[in-house]
């Protein structure tokens, strides 16, 4: 309260109020009103009370859904994978990102695996399904036949060689075509007609549905989802689809999938297949670019890891190294040599480390491995895990103080880039079109550096953590905004 004199000393008091009274100062201890006191006052002294303006924001705000309408609010997700660990995580992280981790579904791709269908992945998945059961079938049939029935058969003793069987002929197909399960649990096979149908089921109630998908086989079933359900999705590529963007609603892809347009590009293939490469033009609004690939270790998953994983890694001595070996590509292309050169470099820093751990990703070839074991299992300080057990990847990134990892995986670096601890590379010097342009760009933003084996590991040093996750997400949302639709 403040008291003041005004007009040269008439008597007349302004009285103005900063904050309301707590209830027991109105009444006052002994129970007698203090507001009618002070009326009293008022009235004897020739005070006037000056009002304030109300508070901005006093009104009560209804919440967003009851002014836009509840079928405009995204509450569900659907992620449409390929069973490849590394395409599914970046759905994955990108959902949880957007608030969603409760409350999505995984659809699988089933292409069949194994064999002969390494030639056939080129192939529509649909076509290559029918396929690969036709070839099996014959081969199921001409495995279970004698060459005495085939003798036979052909003197004409037997009508048919399917007479020598007196059931259909079953197969197990679990080493030909991904598992369709995840955490014990079933997960449907990707149809589009089945993910539309959901995505229009009680849409004034549930509200759209946001579909992610990621890898070349999602790509035309995530299209076809658009077409069939186009006012009640909003669908998501996640990687470069090659062509006909316009089919999604958002493209979030690395950078470096357009380096086909660059003049470095341009240079290291003949002008003739410069036309058949993709993307064929540069990106437009819809295209979200990324430096790395987006994944699923964010802030809350290492966490979780960090407590899960701390009765083990918690007591190692520090600083803990954490190697991560992948295996050569397409584009990145190396053998036991390299892996001598990685190991003659973890001699060399291993007396600066307090531990060190290594881990081999499903691309790493058993000689790698087991020329790794053979030089390294007995060096004290250091563990390998032999992949039997919880996978110890999400601990590593909680608790290691700095990182290894080989030039081969983008995931693995983009996971170990966002951690901002310290990471080195081997083998950059390998990879050719878009990794290198990948590793360059990482080096550029001091990022990553070459493992030489005079490094100190105990000495640190940091950088901007890759966001893409996080900066991808946010770029839905306002696409989103756009659409009038909210999470």
């Amino acid at each position: 309260m403040k008291l003041g004199g005004q007009g040269g000393g008439d008597g007349v008091v302004d009285i103005v109020v900063l904050q309301e009274w707590p209830e027991f100062v109105m009444t006052g201890l002994n129970g007698r009103s203090r507001s009618g006191l002070y009326s009293e006052e008022c009235s004897q002294i020739n005070m006037r009370a000056i009002k304030l303006p109300e508070p901005p924001g006093s009104a009560v705000k209804m919440p967003e859904i009851f002014d836009t309408g509840i079928s405009s609010v995204v509450r569900r997700a659907i992620i449409i994978g390929n069973g490849g660990a590394g395409a599914e995580h970046q759905c994955i992280g990108l959902v949880r990102a957007l608030g969603l981790g409760n409350n999505y579904t995984l659809h699988r791709v089933n292409r069949p695996k194994g064999g002969y269908n390494y030639w056939l992945r080129w192939l529509p998945v649909p076509v290559h399904q029918n396929l690969d059961s036709v070839l099996k079938h014959i081969w199921s049939d001409w495995r279970r036949v004698s060459l005495s029935y085939l003798v036979k058969g052909h003197e004409g003793e037997v009508n048919s060689v399917h007479e020598h069987f007196d059931s259909p002929v079953s197969y197990n197909g679990t080493t030909a075509v991904r598992a369709l399960t995840q955490d014990g649990r079933t997960v449907p096979e990707a149809d589009a007609a089945n993910i539309a149908a959901i995505a229009m089921q009680d849409i004034d109630r549930e509200g759209p549905l946001l579909v992610v998908a990621s890898g070349r086989d999602t790509v035309p079933v995530a299209a076809a989802v658009k077409r069939l359900a186009r006012d009640a999705v909003f669908v998501i590529q996640i990687q470069h689809p090659r062509c006909n963007l316009d089919r999604f609603d958002m493209v979030i892809t690395p950078v470096h999938d357009y380096y086909p347009l660059s003049p470095a590009a341009h240079q290291e293939v003949p002008r003739a297949i410069i036309p058949w490469l993709t993307p064929l033009q540069p990106p437009d609004k819809h295209v979200v670019l990324t430096v790395g690939a987006l994944h699923h270790a964010d802030a809350a998953t290492l966490r979780g890891a960090a407590s899960t994983w701390h009765d083990v890694l918690g007591p190692l001595p520090k600083p803990l190294v954490v190697v991560n070996v992948g295996g050569p590509t397409r584009n990145c292309r190396y053998g036991e040599d390299l892996t001598c050169e990685l190991i003659r470099a973890l001699r060399c820093v291993i007396h600066t480390c307090g531990s060190m751990r290594i881990t081999f990703s499903r691309r790493t070839p058993p000689q790698i491995c087991d020329l790794i074991w053979k030089e390294l299992s007995q060096v004290p300080k250091v563990y390998i895990w032999d992949g039997r057990g919880p996978n110890p990847h999400l601990g590593h990134l909680a608790w290691g103080d700095s990182f290894i990892v080989t030039a081969d995986s983008i995931s693995m670096l983009s996971e170990a880039c966002s951690t901002g601890k310290p990471v080195y590379v081997v083998g950059a010097e390998r990879c050719k079109w878009k990794f290198a342009d990948f590793q360059k760009s990482l080096r550029h933003k001091g990022v990553i550096r070459s493992l030489t084996g005079a490094e100190d590991m105990r000495e640190t040093w940091s950088y901007p953590p890759l966001n893409d996750v996080s900066d991808s997400a946010k770029r839905v949302r306002e696409a989103l905004a756009e659409r009038g639709w909210s999470f």
